[in-house]
């Protein structure tokens, strides 16, 4: 099994800034893509930003410009910095990744998500 540990959501004011952490741990031979979504209380759950393993990277119309992605595959670690926050971008954020275990067989695998609040 993998697990994936979501850290670093919080209470920030408009304009502010926060950076997510998603750790992976457990039976994990390779990750492949990697990403962050998030829900609004009400609304579908949705992408906010993909990194591939060679780290190519996409993104939400709605970040661009204002949140980056990255990654570290040494440490199994993928990172969202979130620049310039509004009120919308409040949500409950998820890590995924796409991780090839050591039978060669790959899954996707979501964190238990972490809080964003904009809030002045």
């Amino acid at each position: 099994q993998v697990q994936l540990v979501e850290s670093g959501g919080g209470l920030v004011q408009p304009g502010g800034s926060l950076r997510l952490s998603c750790a992976a741990s457990g039976r994990i031979f390779r990750i492949n893509a990697m990403g962050w979504y998030r829900q609004a209380p009400g609304k579908q759950r949705e992408l906010v930003a993909t990194i591939s393993s060679g780290g190519s990277t996409n993104y939400a119309d709605s970040v661009k410009g204002r949140f980056t992605i990255s990654r570290d595959n040494s440490e199994n670690t993928a990172y969202l910095q979130m620049n310039s926050l509004k009120f919308e971008d409040t949500a409950v954020y998820y890590c995924n990744a796409n991780v090839r275990d050591w039978t060669f067989l790959s899954s996707d695998y979501w964190g238990q998500g972490t809080q964003v609040t904009v809030s002045s």
